[in-house]
């Protein structure tokens, strides 16, 4: 079974990026316009793509445009790189999208954190397998935030569904990670750090072998520039780029990360290539706070 996901986990191993989702004037989706950024993605570089994420907005998305979101990407990178779905709610909402993911030919699946103020250990699990079981064919990789599951729940997940492959660890907890993937088992999954650039070097000293980026859709060669040292064992020079990223990732994680995606936005439309429109509960940069972003997104090589 790990050799038939082996292109799948070959391709999370990599800058797993999360593209943001345009939207027109009208508040539609900006179809044109998330194309052209998908291919900047790819002509700078990117291998694995993940429609509906969170930087995405997938959580602002009606169902009916993040169907369209994958229909896009899918239509738009082919073949030439990997596409991770991002599929989440309650669980028939999550096994039509995954469902959806697989007619369209995307190669994998990521489970968004349950939404829901009582998670208990067993209906992870059970939330977990019920996708996984639907997309035998598709690899699977959930996305963990929460602290409270043990290692042993995800080993006991893939004994039932062999096609979970990865993992988006989005914990906080550099130690924690460290303790989880060897309960786990370090060797048995594609461990991703699912708190982007800030928490790589971190975590790729502990097993992680790839990590999430939001920041990929503004700066692509940034983010392939901290995987390549971090790859080689090169800390000092992944911790170069940790310094060039910190002020645009500390922007993004005040005040409990309200304006994560906001910020990634406007850094775009500082450079012409989007709107800076985010929608509810998130909400746009205020104008006298905009000049800082530019001028981050100014001094990179883009």
């Amino acid at each position: 079974m790990t050799a038939r996901f082996e292109a799948q986990r070959a391709a999370l191993a990599d800058v797993v990026a999360i593209p943001v989702t345009p939207f027109a004037e009208d508040g539609s989706v900006d179809q044109d316009t998330h194309r052209a950024l998908l291919r900047r993605l790819l002509d700078g570089g990117v291998r694995i793509v993940t429609p509906n994420g969170n930087t995405g907005e997938f959580y602002a998305l009606t169902p009916q445009e993040r169907q369209l979101v994958t229909e896009l990407t899918v239509d738009e990178v082919g073949e030439r790189v990997a596409i991770l779905v991002g599929v989440g709610h309650d669980v028939p909402t999550a096994v039509q999208s995954a469902l959806h993911a697989r007619e369209l030919g995307a190669h994998m699946v990521m489970v968004h954190q349950p939404v829901h103020p009582y998670v208990s250990q067993d209906g992870w699990v059970d939330y977990h397998r019920a996708i996984a079981e639907a997309v035998p064919d598709l690899g699977v990789v959930p996305y963990i935030r929460n602290a409270q599951l043990l290692g042993a729940r995800l080993a006991e997940l893939a004994d039932d569904c062999p096609n979970v492959i990865g993992v988006k660890y989005a914990v906080p907890d550099a130690a924690r990670f460290a303790a989880f993937a060897r309960d786990a088992g370090l060797e048995r999954f594609v461990w991703v750090a699912g708190l982007a650039e800030p928490y790589a070097p971190s975590y790729f000293s502990a097993g992680a072998t790839g990590f999430t980026s939001g920041l990929v859709n503004v700066a692509p060669s940034v983010s392939l520039n901290m995987i390549e040292a971090l790859r080689s064992g090169d800390y000092p020079g992944a911790m170069k780029v940790w310094e060039q990223i910190r002020r645009f990732e500390e922007l993004r994680a005040a005040n409990g990360s309200a304006n994560n995606v906001t910020i990634v936005k406007e850094a775009l439309a500082s450079l012409g290539l989007c709107r800076r429109e985010v929608r509810p509960p998130s909400r746009p940069l205020p104008e006298g706070e905009r000049a800082e972003v530019a001028a981050i997104a100014a001094g990179w090589s883009v």
